[in-house]
């Protein structure tokens, strides 16, 4: 997923505790999204361990793995990925296999984090935030939705009021879900009905809207939009006529994670700043800050309570996070999935 810029938040201190996890200072290479790390993370990072940290910023998931894959991974130590991307990298060979040994605040995690159908046992991918999809409405201005269809076949007084991600697997994934399939569905007649469906909807959409939908609802242009829930609680933030529903049909299960790149010639160093991010504290700072779930139970656990209670969606446990379906690296069919998208999007 894409990231907004963090509010507002420090780690200075919160890293002190972790003592030199890393003997030698060791240039390393960072690729995350903006605004998904306090802003001192790097610099306390680098303080509390002796490393030499630099933070390389990507915009999207798609942007990062294009580099990633014509660089065979060489350049960069820890990438920060959505779950499916994270998958590809370890099919391709281009994700080091974890030593569990050298991350103890996994131990910190849910056990729910270890049973993520990418990547069972975190064998190559550690989760940083988690959360689902669904739809965000001006409770003021519309009945509350309850399915996928009152985004995709809205009513008249809502018609032209409504946005959808452009991001290929969430556009796909809620006409996926309103078709009852599978979010990585790869069956070509059930493609081709999902885009029929979704070419129809377009008609009746303000926009396609990955940054800016959640300000949309906060003027009244849109009033109802298709959302991560972190996303969602930005516009709550603003207005608390804003409100988060998970349709009837259900949602993705989306994760971002940690990923030490077999290229790295810094393991140590990287084995230090992703343990060190699954600090409760540290962790912490991204649920408060960023207004995302976390995978972290120690973190969770540490929340104010106010924030949940003006944050509903932050407290769906994990047990009910993991009834969803993952997006899944879908091999040769991102093709098929690329190509549709393209077809919805040049749809008049």
């Amino acid at each position: 997923m894409t990231t907004f810029s963090c509010r507002a938040g420090s780690l200075a201190g919160i890293m002190l505790g972790l003592g030199t996890l890393s003997a030698a200072a060791e240039p390393l290479v960072i690729s995350n999204w903006d605004g998904y790390l306090a802003p001192d993370a790097i610099e306390t990072f680098n303080a509390a361990t002796g490393n030499s940290a630099e933070l390389v910023l990507h915009a999207t998931n798609e942007e990062i793995m294009g580099k990633l894959i014509a660089a065979k991974g060489k350049g960069y130590d820890v990438v920060f990925v959505s779950s499916p991307f994270a998958e590809v990298l370890h099919n391709l060979g281009l994700a080091e296999d974890l030593d569990h040994a050298k991350l103890p605040n996994l131990a910190n995690l849910y056990p729910e984090a270890t049973e993520l159908a990418h990547d069972k046992g975190n064998a190559f991918s550690v989760p940083y935030t988690w959360g689902t999809t669904g739809l965000c409405y001006r409770a003021d201005l519309t009945a509350a939705p309850a399915s996928w269809s009152d985004l995709l076949a809205p009513s008249a007084e809502v018609s032209g009021k409504t946005t959808m991600l452009a991001t290929e697997r969430w556009l796909l994934a809620a006409g996926f879900l309103a078709e009852g399939y599978s979010v990585n569905e790869t069956d070509l007649a059930k493609l081709e009905q999902t885009r029929d469906r979704l070419i129809a909807a377009k008609k009746t959409l303000l926009a396609y809207d990955d940054t800016t939908f959640y300000s949309k609802l906060v003027s009244g242009e849109a009033v109802l939009v298709q959302a991560w829930d972190g996303w969602c609680n930005y516009g709550i933030t603003e207005n608390n006529q804003i409100k988060y529903v998970i349709p009837k049909e259900g949602s993705d299960l989306w994760v971002d994670t940690m990923v030490i790149l077999k290229s790295s010639e810094h393991k140590d160093a990287a084995y230090a700043f992703v343990n060190a991010m699954l600090d409760g504290a540290t962790h912490r700072w991204a649920a408060e800050n960023i207004l995302y779930k976390v995978p972290n139970k120690v973190a969770m656990e540490g929340l104010d309570p106010s924030l949940i209670a003006t944050y509903p969606n932050m407290g769906m446990p994990p047990s009910e996070l993991l009834a969803f379906e993952q997006l899944r690296d879908v091999g040769p069919a991102q093709r098929l999935y690329s190509r549709t998208v393209s077809e919805i999007m040049a749809s008049n």
